[in-house]
């Protein structure tokens, strides 16, 4: 049941996200477009709701009880990133708004582009992270707490692979590429 309803606020997730942007560059109503758009968090809810349930009335915890605990964190991390992501490119594709903006390729500009990205990777890996633990905080001493253990520690691979990353173009900035006319500029 819990795979179930973590798809189906997968799902949901994206069908909000387009009636949302229909609503808003489609039907031309900003204000109902942003109301859906808001009734997203509320799947997250239904699915805490319910896993808290399931536990609750005697579920042993198991890997579906710590992967609705990391789908809320990365909603929470990720999803609003995700919206605008989409949004600017809908806006653009469909009601004559300005190119998406694209990250930095080369320099400090594209580290600091990564160091936002690894933030907004760890705001989710450590909300599924005291999920998670409250999740074993619930469910006692009786319970086989394993799987749930299990998943804290892959979000601790999830913030430390980010870092990684982050800091590597922060080491090792991307050079950008000579060009001639440049070239040409600073000997004119």
């Amino acid at each position: 049941m819990i795979v179930t309803l973590i798809v189906l606020c997968e799902v949901g997730f994206w069908v909000l996200l387009a009636a949302g942007l229909a609503l808003r560059y489609v039907a031309r109503k900003p204000r109902l477009g942003a109301a859906v758009l808001l009734c997203e968090p509320l799947l997250e809810v239904v699915l805490l709701v319910v896993t808290a349930i399931d536990l609750k009335n005697g579920a042993e915890p198991d890997w579906k009880h710590g992967l609705a605990a990391v789908y809320i964190g990365f909603t929470v991390g990720l999803g609003h990133s995700t919206i605008k992501w989409v949004d600017a490119r809908v806006a653009h594709r469909f009601a004559g708004g300005p190119p998406p903006v694209r990250p930095p390729k080369y320099g400090m500009a594209r580290a600091a582009h990564e160091w936002r990205t690894a933030a907004r990777w760890t705001v989710a890996a450590v909300t599924a992270t005291a999920l998670l633990q409250l999740a074993v905080w619930y469910v006692g001493g009786d319970g086989d707490i394993g799987s749930l253990r299990m998943w804290q520690q892959k979000m601790l691979w999830v913030v430390g692979i980010n870092v990684i990353i982050a800091g590597s173009y922060t080491l090792f900035p991307k050079a950008e590429p000579d060009h001639p006319a440049k070239r040409m500029k600073a000997d004119g």
